[in-house]
């Protein structure tokens, strides 16, 4: 049995998510798929369309035969730690044997020249980025700039190549992933597709293909059926009982009252410390909080040449979860995810979870029992998991559907 890794946020499953699965099993000549997703927040710093386990049962009812859950504090952090969370937990499965993910460049080689620079940093490198830093860029562009100064010195042959690769979303998620396997010195095998005719931020339809975003927009307009030729027929019946039943779709909107009213309350100090706030952005927050009535408004005022409105989403979501740069630090230094959560599985699925190495992380399929006996940090990073959760149902339209406590009496989804 061969296995192939992706990593996803399936924010719905669509028709450009199973092209993907599909082409990714023939390169790889891989016959079972694991998937690392993220939970209701997504790493935009959105919450998902619909929940998690709905997600879940999209992808097993589209050849995927496990789930694993990524860590909150890593499904909304930047691409780095995204990818290093996910890298992580593919490895500790022992059993992986390659990773294919979706580019707009779709050449593994030429992604992989940047992925070592990143990977190593070498002095000249470093030096160059911390220049860039200083001259109040955001950290993406002065990381682009960085290193195209570092390949014009140093591999000037490279640059056009540099140049037409770091841009762009999909290949600097690739990028993260193929150093985060290097740094694990991780046995994974990674390779790509060119991602398929829509463009990750593309509100266009071609055909059976639209991106998530696209979807997303649709159904912000309440036009269901509409994405009825763009996703399975699995995945639109999902999305239809889940919207029936008044579970979604949920946006950024259903909680923006909540996100203004914690900004009126906190102190520059307790903004300090929430994840990913640096250097004086916490003094614009609290100012725009109490000159903005709705969340575009807010994201309008804090924006800077330094913070881009997806990190500022992303700092959002953290103060409105409670998630701490402290607590991001030290799991990092811990190695990153603490545990394997599982979402859902298929008969295959079951039997890769009787695989999984006892030197691994542990596994969690049992929420309660795991938590009578885990460790302080492993118990840290899953309550913010299952506070997630807990705030992500008010956003639900159906007031009943609002209830605490979902990972406790939510069974994983089996197909």
């Amino acid at each position: 049995m061969k296995v192939l890794g992706l990593i996803t946020e399936y924010n719905p499953f669509h028709n450009g998510h199973l092209h993907h699965l599909e082409k990714s099993r023939e390169i790889t000549g891989c016959d079972t798929v694991v998937c690392v997703m993220s939970g209701n927040f997504i790493q935009r710093g959105l919450p998902a369309l619909t929940n998690k386990w709905s997600r879940a049962e999209m992808a097993l009812n589209n050849q995927v035969d496990l789930i694993i859950e990524l860590p909150v504090y890593y499904a909304v952090s930047s691409a780095e730690f995204f990818a290093h969370g996910a890298v992580k937990l593919l490895d500790s499965l022992g059993f992986v044997d390659s990773l294919c993910f979706g580019s707009e460049c779709g050449e593994i080689d030429l992604l992989k020249i940047i992925a070592f620079v990143l990977a190593e940093e070498p002095a000249a490198y470093k030096e160059k980025l911390c220049r860039r830093l200083e001259e109040g860029l955001s950290f993406p562009a002065a990381r682009s700039l960085a290193l195209q100064d570092y390949f014009s010195q140093n591999s000037p042959n490279d640059l056009a190549l540099v140049r037409a690769l770091i841009d762009k979303p999909n290949n600097i998620l690739g990028i993260e992933y193929m150093k985060a396997l290097k740094r694990l010195n991780s046995t994974i095998k990674p390779s790509t597709i060119r991602r398929y005719k829509a463009d990750y931020n593309s509100y266009k339809q071609y055909g059976s293909i639209a991106s998530a975003t696209a979807i997303r927009k649709i159904l912000a307009s309440n036009e269901l059926e509409v994405v009825k030729s763009v996703v399975p027929e699995s995945s639109y019946n999902i999305l239809r009982r889940e919207i029936s039943e008044g579970r979604g779709p949920v946006f950024s909107e259903s909680f923006e009252l909540a996100i203004l009213s914690m900004l009126r309350k906190m102190s520059s100090e307790e903004l300090r410390g929430v994840n990913d706030v640096t250097e004086g952005i916490e003094n614009r927050i609290i100012k725009a909080a109490q000159e903005s009535g709705s969340l575009s408004e807010l994201l309008d005022r804090i924006k800077t040449k330094r913070y881009t409105l997806t990190r500022l989403q992303r700092i959002l979501t953290c103060i409105l979860l409670g998630l701490s740069r402290d607590n991001l630090e030290t799991f990092n230094s811990a190695g990153g995810p603490q545990y394997i959560r599982v979402l859902g599985f298929s008969e295959k699925g079951e039997e890769l979870l009787g695989k999984i190495k006892a030197s691994s992380l542990p596994l969690v399929t049992n929420l309660p029992v795991f938590l009578k006996n885990c460790t302080a940090l492993q118990k840290k990073m899953l309550e913010a998991d299952i506070l997630a959760s807990d705030i992500y149902c008010l956003g639900y339209p159906s007031a009943s559907e609002r209830l605490g406590g979902q990972d406790f009496y939510q069974k994983i989804i089996t197909v």
